[in-house]
């Protein structure tokens, strides 16, 4: 049965890969990003009828709802599934840590999905649907890397935010989960030197980079009926790091 997914951050790398295999199951991705780069429209092209793109600023917490759930996923469109995939990060050691950025931070990758999360399960009970959520976390949560203190703990405030989501609304149909990355050669991972990608990969069994592809595949299978039965779960794609 095809579904009608929000993707957030759904422009390039993770969130784009996510997308792409959405599309090849036959679902309706409403995406949304801050910028649409010549990927993404080449998707569009190609998925015209089932692909949808909205810019928004996920820093602007306060507003998502308006953005969003009003002037792009109206209640007229029954929502089956969001994924949380926009993130940025603020890398820095402890001692150097400066609160504005920090909050930065917060807003989009901790406030604005929580908001998203209170919209989409309101959307849910208005079309009784039985939907599915999955945060995007990080392996940095549950394994120690210097400078990622203050990204790290923004995504575990995510994992708790999905457990709790999934006792509270369970009894409805509503499942929550998040899928935990290993190291993804992506974007935010760029700026780092072949030696401390070396390190990295040394540090998982299959001492290598995950594959994006393998963590789209995860989510679009949590977002599925066939993973009906599974909530409040981290699930790792790591390479074997934990």
């Amino acid at each position: 049965m095809s579904k009608n997914i929000i993707v957030t951050g759904c422009s390039r790398g993770v969130g784009l890969e996510i997308c792409k295999v959405l599309l090849e199951q036959g679902n309706t991705v409403y995406g949304i990003a801050r910028s649409c780069p010549d990927e993404f429209k080449a998707l569009q092209a190609e998925y015209a009828d089932y692909l949808f793109f909205k810019s928004v600023d996920l820093a602007d917490c306060e507003n998502v709802r308006q953005n969003v759930f009003k002037d792009f996923c109206g209640n007229n469109v029954r929502i089956d599934g969001y994924v949380n995939n926009a993130a940025v990060a603020y890398d820095d050691i402890i001692t150097n840590l400066n609160l504005n950025r920090l909050k930065v931070m917060y807003d989009v990758n901790v406030f604005t999905p929580m908001m998203m999360t209170k919209s989409v399960i309101r959307n849910m009970l208005l079309h009784h649907a039985k939907g599915s959520i999955v945060h995007i976390s990080s392996i940095s949560v549950h394994t120690g890397y210097k400078g990622l203190a203050m990204y790290a703990s923004s995504k575990g405030a995510l994992e708790a935010f999905s457990k709790d989501t999934a006792r509270e609304w369970g009894a409805l149909g509503i499942r929550s989960n998040v899928v935990v990355p290993g190291f993804m050669a992506t974007a935010m991972s760029s700026t780092l030197t072949e030696e401390q990608r070396s390190k990295i990969y040394a540090r998982t069994s299959l001492k290598a980079a995950t594959s994006i592809r393998s963590v789209a595949e995860t989510v679009a299978f949590l977002l599925s009926d066939k993973a009906e039965s599974i909530t409040a779960q981290n699930v790792h794609v790591d390479n074997g790091t934990i």
